[in-house]
């Protein structure tokens, strides 16, 4: 392979392989910061290797191996480890070299996502630490997804880490009812990681298809463990999403609005999929928040055009979602919703009761739904107002792009 055939299948690797990779370095080897120095080491062996040697068959399992044995040799070298030895000595049989990893790596990545959602780590170590272990995200992307101070993230990860070890917590995948009680964790962060690849807190591309596709994955899973109408509703819900993919940006790579998406580009086969779904967790007469919101976007799927889309239908759904779950995220989106079924003006009256509260306002899509309303209300004056301030919010480049335009566009009115 050419040296730019390998670069390229390396960068492939690391956008699809560097989550299952990092979980299973961290079974093997048995600590968090460990398995990350190991995952680095062995990218920067394919790199140096792949363009020499070509590219592996499993680059999986090539990958846990290289970092698995350089992990051992610097054990072996600093002397660290010297009383246990022998246990690693079958590591290093030339059998184990090239390892059929095929059997249940379903999961190592779903393990480590159970063990970050332990029940003894607080709730927001929780989440902090799987998104960094095991979605990858930077404490920089977390800390905006959050809106906190990024050293406030790297303190909880660092914390959730050191309880890990200090309480011997297993890595393994709970049964029973210490399944059950971790799953509304799990599934808030499958969750969070699907939304980082759907709509990135910062980059050039709006949306990283990896992490969707790795959060769907994982929610199959846990689907597959546990009968619950809400990890049904989960998937349902990224099923959804994942099907208005291909319509949601432009050949320039700029987002394209619900409104203005080509219907015909949207994934059929994954609309039914999910629509089967949530018809199953619907009969069980149990509908949770992610059921809630996998139903919106079903309705919205379901409407033969944007003006058509069933709005009455919507706003009842979030008066439901915003009893049993309540946000300003949730208020936010029911106050879009009113605007198109009440009018712009009832719209932005419910907006800026959401507003002012304060919890949106570093939150740029709030600022964003404000502008867009003030404009058809012929505000342009704060509709501009409104767009600045969500442009200042932003550190998405296409969404960036998208909100000056809409304000080259409003000056040109």
């Amino acid at each position: 392979m050419t040296e730019p055939g390998a670069y390229i299948a390396l960068e492939a690797a690391y956008r699809t392989e560097a989550f299952r990779v990092r979980a299973t370095l961290i079974r093997l080897l048995g600590d968090f910061d460990t398995a990350e120095e190991a995952l680095h080491e062995a990218f920067a062996v394919a790199a140096d290797r792949w363009p020499k040697e070509g590219v592996p068959s499993n680059p999986y399992g090539w990958l846990v191996s290289v970092g698995r044995f350089k992990t051992i040799d610097h054990w072996r070298r600093e002397s660290r480890l010297a009383a246990a030895l022998p246990v690693f000595a079958a590591f290093a049989e030339p059998a184990a070299r090239e390892p059929d990893i095929r059997g249940p790596i379903e999961d190592d990545a779903l393990r480590l996502i159970f063990t970050c959602c332990h029940p003894v780590l607080p709730a927001d170590a929780r989440i902090a630490l799987t998104l960094r272990e095991a979605a990858g995200l930077t404490t920089e992307e977390i800390a905006r997804a959050y809106l906190v101070p990024a050293p406030t993230i790297g303190q909880r990860i660092v914390r959730a880490k050191a309880k890990i070890r200090e309480a011997k917590i297993p890595y393994e995948t709970p049964a029973g009812d210490e399944l059950s009680a971790r799953l509304e964790t799990v599934l808030k962060v499958v969750y969070l990681v699907f939304n980082e690849g759907y709509a990135a807190t910062d980059g050039e591309t709006l949306m990283r298809p990896d992490l969707c596709a790795e959060a769907v994955r994982l929610g199959r899973l846990v689907v597959g463990l546990l009968d619950e109408p809400e990890a049904q509703g989960l998937l349902a819900l990224m099923l959804l999403h994942e099907a208005r993919r291909s319509a949601r940006l432009d050949a320039a790579g700029d987002l394209v609005l619900l409104e203005n998406q080509d219907r015909s580009l949207w994934d059929r086969k994954r609309i039914a999929e999910a629509n089967a779904i949530i018809a199953r967790a619907m009969a069980r007469r149990k509908a949770g928040s992610y059921l809630l919101q996998a139903m919106i976007a079903s309705t919205h799927v379901k409407a033969p055009s944007f003006e058509r889309t069933d709005w009455p239908r919507i706003v009842l759904l979030y008066d439901a979602l915003d009893r049993i779950e309540p946000s300003p995220v949730v208020a936010l989106n029911k106050a879009a919703a009113l605007a198109m079924r009440d009018g712009a003006e009832a719209g932005l009256a419910a907006l800026d009761a959401v507003i002012a509260t304060g919890n949106l306002d570093d939150y740029p899509y709030a600022h964003a739904a404000r502008a867009d309303l003030l404009q058809r209300l012929g505000r342009a004056s704060a509709a501009r107002a409104s767009f600045e301030r969500a442009l200042a919010l932003t550190h998405q480049r296409a969404e960036q792009r998208f909100l000056m335009r809409r304000l080259e566009r409003l000056a040109a009115e």
